[in-house]
Order: C-alpha cells, then structure tokens, then sequence
C-alpha cells in the first residue's frame, strides 16, 4: 500500500519511537520458529550423523576384538605320504630279537590328507594399529565436518531469525494500517452524509458530493487491500513458524532502540561470521587431505594376537588343544598407479578453490553490510523526515482546527488538515516499520541476537 493511499485516514493512535522495555511477543516467534523448522531439525540430524561419524573414527584407534569359529569336513584332495613302516619295521623287527620280546611293534605306512576332516579351530583374535597414520588423518577431519555442520546451521538459524523478524514487522505494518482505516471510516462517511445535507439545503455543490461519495469507495478498497496484506503476511509468518496458516498472530508495538541502532551503525567486524569460518574448516580439511596424499609412502603396521583352541572330533583337552598365536602386519606401497599424485593435485585444486570462493564470500559480505548500513541510514533520515512532517501537520491542525471553530476555517480546510495529520501519522509508522527492518537486516548481517 503506497503512501499517497492513505491521504484520507484519521490520525495514528499508534506511535512508534518512544523508549518502551523490550517486547516479548516477536522473541516469542523467534524461538517457536526454531523450535519448528524442519529445515533446522534436518540440520540438526546433519549434525548428529557427524558426530557420530567423529566417534567411529576415534574407535579406530582402540583394540579391536573378535570372536572366530571354523569347522572342517572333507574327503578326498591331495595327501601326503609318509613310509613310517618302511623305514621303521626293519628296525623295530631287529630289535624285538635282540630283546627277545614284541616291544617294537610293526607300523604301517601313514598316508595323511592335505584337507583336515572333523577339525574346529575357534579363536579370539584382538587387533590394533601401531603405525596407519591415515586414522589419525581422518579422525582431524571428521572433526572439521562437525564443524563445517555447526556452521552451516548457524547461518540458516540467522537467516530464519531475519525472515520472522520481516515477515512480523509486515504483520505490524499492515495490522496498523487495518486500525487506521477502520477509525477513519466514519470520518469519511461523515464527510459524505455533511455534503449531502448542504446539497439538500442549497448550500452545497454536486461535485463535493461525488467527491465524499469516491472518497467512501477509495476507503472501502483500501480497508480490503490492507486486509489482504495482513493475511497474506500472517501466512508466510505462520509458515516460517512451521504451524497452520490461519493461525492468529498477536500484534505488538515494537520499539525503536536508538542507542543499538548507533551501535550497528559502527561495527564494521565480520570475521565472526560463519560463512567465513566454515572456510577456515573446508580450507583445514583440504590441508589434511593434501598431508595424508602426501604421507603415502609411510608404512602401515598393525598387530595382532589369537587365543584359541583347534583339534579333531571336537576334542578339547587344555594345552594340548590351546594356542596362542601373535602376529604383525606390515604394508608399505610401493607403486599404485600414480593415483598418489592425482590425489594430491586433487587437494591442492581443492584448496584454490576454497581460496577463491572465500575471497568471493568476503567480498560479498563485506557490499551486503555496506548495503545494509546504508538502508539503515536511509531508513533513519525517512524516520527523522516523517516525525518532522508529524510535528508540523499537527501544529496546523490545531490552527485550523481552533479556527473551524471560530468560522474563520471551512469544513473543508478542516478535513483537509486532518488528512494531512493523518498521512503524516501514518507515514511515520510506516518508516518506523521499514526502520526496524533494516536494523534486522543489519542484526543478521552481523550477526547480532537482540531477541
């Protein structure tokens, strides 16, 4: 609804600019709507799934424990022999005539199959790293992902303050023009039904009636368009909210915070800002996958031990089935391809290109904040302009007003300064409205919470 729309209207009862405590209906939204949005609870799981991902990567380096069992059933395949009887029965038969007895019995020749029959082997096997350099790699980048995670859900977190911030103080604006066009109804009618009378009594002219009687249409339309604006403002904040459209809103004044606003205007730091610290993360995340490409000629070792037990017929019988078995693993890479140096110029890219797209966001950080202190010194000056306008419209209207009583004013001038009184009235929350944007936008810009 433009400005020249409300030339009509009676005076605003509702004044913004006065130092009032700080309200707490739109604090109120603010922290419904985080509670609320699916985008944040989404968010949210981001960051459990990588706080998550952080602790598997810690567990890497614990000793890892595993319970094994293997049962063997086989016939046939290869054999091995072995002629015991062969090179023995001649021995043990010479030694049973020397002794005189049958001490020395005849063996027959052993033939054993390579593939065991009837045997378990069952274990417990514990293992750990002793040197793999990449576990160490990963858990530092894991930890920069839960990291990059938290930032991320702290710009959308200030970017949903700011936009229930606007959507409320459109709900404000057009809430307060509804108020306004309502009380100035009877005014206008009353304008009507006064040129109406002097036309029937010969006093009055024809044109001032049709005037009265478009200024009645034009406040109808107005009342249905301001109406229109509410709702579909009201809508958009109750989607923000995350609740049913046609919900009703509770509208508030909302105060003006001067000693803030000088404030705002003279910050100029932007290095808290998430956007630029999440590529201190990514930037930290390359430099770690770049060391690791780096790193691949390091010899991976692990180690491990099998406590256990193995034998035919599930026979167990202590320490003649028992065992334990110690063992360390060694890996060096010596060729792979040259997919060691594509990984590394794959990170070094990786990190120009994190350079780029910082210069860029600071870049674009920097002209948003510039824009939005600008708007706000705008939105200053209009304020400033639109109390002055007040000031001046309601001095002339006690003038006018005073000298309509005496008969020295008509009942048109009177109108007329009404009028005025009224559009200046109106301006003025209007620009406190659009003020308080601006400072919202401000606020988000960097990052202030004053909610």
């Amino acid at each position: 609804m433009t400005i020249k729309a409300y030339i009509l209207l009676i005076p605003l009862c509702l004044l913004l600019g006065h130092t009032v405590p700080a309200q707490g209906i739109l604090k109120k939204y603010i922290q419904l709507g985080i509670e609320n949005n699916l985008v944040l609870k989404e968010k949210n799981i981001s960051i459990g799934h990588s706080l998550l991902a952080l602790k598997d990567a810690k567990s890497h380096f614990l000793p890892v424990i595993d319970f094994g069992a293997t049962y063997n059933l086989a016939t046939g395949g290869r054999t091995i022999n072995f002629p015991v009887g062969d090179l023995l029965n001649n021995v043990y038969s010479t030694l049973n005539e020397l002794t005189q007895s049958q001490q020395f019995p005849q063996l027959e020749n052993v033939s054993e199959n390579f593939l065991p029959n009837n045997f378990y082997d069952t274990r417990i096997r514990v293992s750990m790293p002793l040197i793999n350099p990449d576990l160490s790699y990963q858990k530092n980048i894991r930890e920069k992902q839960v990291q990059v995670s938290e930032y991320d859900l702290a710009i959308y977190k200030a970017t949903l303050i700011q936009d229930i911030k606007l959507a409320y103080f459109d709900y404000c604006t057009a809430h307060a023009a509804i108020d306004v066009i309502k009380s100035s109804k009877e005014l206008v009618y009353q304008n009507l039904r006064d040129n109406q009378s002097l036309l029937q009594n010969g006093k009055g002219l024809h044109a001032a009636v049709l005037r009265a009687e478009s200024e009645v249409e034009n406040i109808n339309a107005l009342l249905i368009e301001a109406e229109n604006r509410e709702k579909n403002a009201s809508y958009y904040l109750n989607f923000l909210l995350n609740r049913p459209l046609e919900t009703e809103l509770v509208f508030e004044e909302q105060p003006l915070d001067w000693e803030l606003i000088r404030n705002l205007a003279q910050e100029e730091n932007l290095s808290f800002r998430p956007e630029l610290l999440q590529f201190s993360s990514l930037n930290s995340i390359q430099e770690t996958q770049l060391k690791s490409s780096k790193n691949y000629w390091i010899p991976r070792l692990n180690t491990f031990a099998d406590l256990g037990s193995q034998a035919f017929n599930f026979e167990f019988s202590g320490q003649k089935t028992a065992y334990l078995f110690f063992g360390l693993n060694l890996s060096i890479p010596i060729f792979q391809g040259n997919r060691n140096r594509t990984q590394i110029q794959r990170s070094r890219l990786g990190l120009e290109n994190i350079a780029i797209q910082q210069n860029l966001t600071e870049n674009k950080l920097t002209l948003d904040l510039k824009l939005a202190k600008n708007q706000l010194k705008t939105s200053e000056a209009t304020y400033r302009s639109a109390e002055k306008k007040t000031e001046s419209s309601s001095t002339y209207l006690r003038l006018v007003n005073r000298g309509f009583k005496e008969g020295t004013n008509s009942l048109i001038e009177f109108i007329d300064a009404r009028n005025q009184h009224t559009q200046a009235e109106l301006q003025k929350t209007i620009t406190a409205y659009a003020l308080l944007k601006a400072q919202a936008t401000l606020e988000r810009q960097l990052l202030v919470d004053t909610y």
